[in-house]
């Protein structure tokens, strides 16, 4: 089966976010005069030519959402990137020009470089996990382990970082899981139920199921899943389920799944599983870091 990749990202996802930050930003209102600090430290006319740097190696993400938040604050600010989302940059890297007036610079800036920060850093965690696992046939994806309301985004960012996107939500894949089995009264139990049901209803979910031990294994694969998720299983163990898989049924996807790091990723793409799901793209990426500079200010 093939994989999902949030391609583009529709600013119907990011905008209400964008609106969300700056009005909780300037106390309910966005209005660039309830920045105090600017408001009375700057003159009305004072204009600026600032630099957004990177401070950090990684992959830089969210160009296109630190333009909309500046064009929140002032449609005349000229924001001209240097780079395009999913681009590597070096420390030291100019990312992106910003011309105009001051102070809708600096009271966009903390907003802007929050975006930026939090999916370059996911897109940069992706773009590690990815290398580590170079020359095996494993891709890296992505759980539901993300931000409340930045779902699309850091899926996309991951997409970014050269990972693939799991399912986005509950709704367009079905994975069974351990509750889901005890309540259904066994794992073939539950997918039997759902083949049923799709065939009453002509619909063609994804069913996904995961499997924690081996003696689980030979049931589910009679019930034919589209995937089948080995959770927590050690190596070795991973290489007995993909040869029983591939050898039941090669089109079966094989996931494997639990709190993987860049020290254990590797080994777990070379027991011959086609995906690595990795909560931590999204859950515990650093920010990344970034800075906004006033290169000339006059007027």
């Amino acid at each position: 089966m093939k994989t999902k990749k949030l391609d583009n990202l529709n600013p119907n996802e990011y905008e209400p976010l964008i609106k969300m930050a700056l009005t909780e930003d300037l106390g309910g209102v966005i209005d660039v005069n309830r920045d105090i600090t600017s408001t009375l430290t700057l003159t009305k006319k004072l204009q600026a030519e600032a630099q957004i740097i990177s401070r950090q190696d990684g992959v830089i993400v969210g160009l296109e959402i630190a333009r909309s938040t500046f064009d929140h604050l002032d449609p005349e600010i000229d924001f001209s990137p240097h780079k395009i989302d999913g681009d590597f940059v070096r420390s030291g890297d100019i990312v992106a020009t910003l011309k105009g007036n001051a102070h809708p610079i600096l009271t966009a800036e903390r907003t802007a470089l929050n975006f930026i920060q939090r999916l370059s850093g996911i897109a940069t965690k992706t773009h590690s996990f990815v290398n580590a696992i170079k020359g095996t046939k494993a891709a890296i994806t992505d759980t539901r382990k993300t931000t409340p309301g930045w779902r699309q985004l850091e899926k996309w960012a991951v997409v970014k970082g050269g990972g693939v996107n799991h399912r986005i939500g509950l709704y367009d894949a079905v994975l069974i899981k351990e509750n889901h089995a005890t309540a259904s009264k066994g794992l073939s139990s539950a997918i039997n139920r759902i083949r049923k049901i799709q065939s009453e209803s002509q619909k063609n979910i994804p069913v996904f199921v995961e499997v924690e031990r081996l003696e689980e294994l030979d049931s589910v694969i009679k019930s034919q899943p589209d995937r089948i998720m080995l959770d927590n299983m050690s190596s070795d163990a991973m290489r007995t389920a993909v040869k029983s898989i591939r050898k039941s049924n090669p089109t079966i996807n094989i996931e494997a799944t639990g709190g993987f790091s860049l020290l254990t990723v590797r080994e777990a793409a070379e027991t011959g599983v086609d995906l690595i799901s990795v909560g931590s793209l999204t859950h515990s990426a650093p920010a990344f870091d970034l800075t906004l500079l006033f290169k000339t200010a006059k007027g």
